[in-house]
C-alpha cells in the first residue's frame, strides 16, 4: 500500500512491524504525546491477528494519520476489512484529542472515500455512538448520509453512482 496525501495530512499504511512497535509501546519521535489512542491499539492488534499480510487487503488497510507540517502521528484511519461480496467497505478513524476540531478527521475520511471509489468499492459505511455527535458530523461533512440508528449507534453510508467522479457525485441508498 502507498501513502495517501491530502493538503494537510499523510495517511501512512501501517505495516506489521509498525503495528508491533505500537502495541509494544515503543514510542517514536514522530508520535504525538497522546498517540496511540485506544482505537489505534485495537486497529494494530486486528492487523497482527490477521493471518494474511497487510498487502493482501491493499489498499483497504489501516493507515496512521500524520500531519504533513511536522510528520507527527496524530491518529489512525482505515478500513475494517476489504470489500464484502457486494463491494461495501466499513471505515473507522480517530485522532488524539489535541488535534480534534481542525477538520483533520473529515480530510482523512474524504481521502479514504475517494480511494475506496477509485479501487472499485460500491459503498463506504461507518457508524458512531449516538453520544458521539462530533464523529457523526465528520461523516456528514465527508459526504456520507445518515441512514438510521438503533438504540446505541447511528449509521452512515455513501453509495457510489456508477461512473461517478468522486464522493460528491455519489448518492446515498
Amino acid at each position: 500500500m502507498e501513502d495517501l496525501f491530502t493538503d494537510r495530512l499523510q495517511l501512512h499504511p501501517l505495516s506489521r512491524t509498525e503495528a508491533e512497535q505500537l502495541l509494544a509501546g515503543v514510542p517514536s519521535a514522530l508520535w504525538h504525546p497522546e498517540y496511540p489512542t485506544t482505537g489505534d491499539v485495537i486497529a494494530a492488534r486486528r492487523l497482527l491477528l490477521d493471518v494474511e499480510p497487510p498487502e493482501r487487503w491493499a489498499p483497504f488497510g489501516t493507515y496512521e494519520v500524520r500531519l504533513r507540517a511536522d510528520g507527527r502521528a496524530v491518529g489512525g484511519a482505515g478500513f475494517h476489512r476489504p470489500p464484502d461480496a457486494q463491494g461495501r467497505v466499513t471505515i473507522g478513524y480517530g485522532l488524539v484529542s489535541a488535534v480534534r476540531g481542525n477538520g483533520y478527521a473529515t480530510e482523512a475520511l474524504r481521502a479514504l472515500i475517494a480511494l475506496a471509489q477509485r479501487c472499485g468499492a460500491t459503498a463506504v459505511e461507518g457508524d458512531a455512538d449516538l453520544a458521539n455527535v462530533a464523529s457523526q458530523h465528520v461523516m456528514l461533512r465527508a459526504g456520507m448520509s445518515d441512514v438510521g440508528a438503533d438504540e446505541t449507534v447511528r449509521y452512515f453510508r455513501i453509495v457510489f453512482a456508477e461512473g461517478a467522479a468522486g464522493p460528491g457525485a455519489a448518492d446515498a441508498a
